[in-house]
């Protein structure tokens, strides 16, 4: 049997993505056993961030200050909005180095039966700024499920009512990926998206 402040710890560690009780339990026992200051750092760190970061005023990222980094550059090309379903997405797009416009977060992505529609993903939001000009082109960065491809196909419509160039992020076939190993879907993804050589 245990405390009720372990118990609490162990109830909130469960709020993680992908960490169930044992795992909890886990991680509790070991800042308990093991490292309690870094058990202390993480309290710190993350009262701090949930205090302190909020949402960029533009691209609704997560930052500290009203405007983001990329936002607030004046290195970016304001022309070219990639439009990603999370703050995460942007992460991994920056590290490739080869975007670089500026960005909107959707914060999810359409999904009428878990009462997910537009309003919810800020698509008004995105909608006046795409009517505001000064954006050429918009690329749709949305996951290949069901609820992305639902959420690009949206997104093509309102960008295409506001005479704004759309193009998507291809999908199919990774570099270094061998056809037999493929599963039907990407295949199918390949084929629909082929291009010209």
């Amino acid at each position: 049997m245990q405390t009720p402040l372990i118990d609490d710890l162990i109830a909130t560690l469960k709020v993680l993505p992908g960490v169930g009780a044992k795992s909890a339990q886990r991680m509790a026992y070991h800042l308990l056993e093991r490292d309690r200051k870094g058990g202390l750092r993480l309290a710190k760190a993350l009262e701090t961030a949930m205090e302190n970061v909020g949402h960029c005023k533009e691209c609704r990222t997560f930052s500290e200050t009203e405007f983001c980094p990329i936002c607030a550059s004046h290195k970016r090309i304001r022309s070219e909005i990639c439009v990603v379903e999370s703050p995460a997405d942007i992460a991994v797009i920056e590290q490739s180095g080869i975007f670089k416009g500026v960005y909107f977060v959707l914060m999810g992505r359409l999904s009428p039966i878990d009462g997910i529609g537009p309003d919810e993903i800020a698509l008004p939001q995105l909608e006046e700024r795409l009517q505001s000009g000064g954006i050429d082109e918009m690329i749709i960065a949305t996951n290949p499920t069901v609820e992305g491809e639902a959420t690009a196909h949206y997104l093509q419509q309102m960008a295409k009512n506001s005479g704004i160039k759309v193009s998507r992020l291809a999908q199919g076939i990774p570099l270094g990926g061998e056809l037999e190993y493929l599963d039907s879907g990407t295949l199918a993804q390949a084929f629909i998206s082929r291009k010209e050589v």
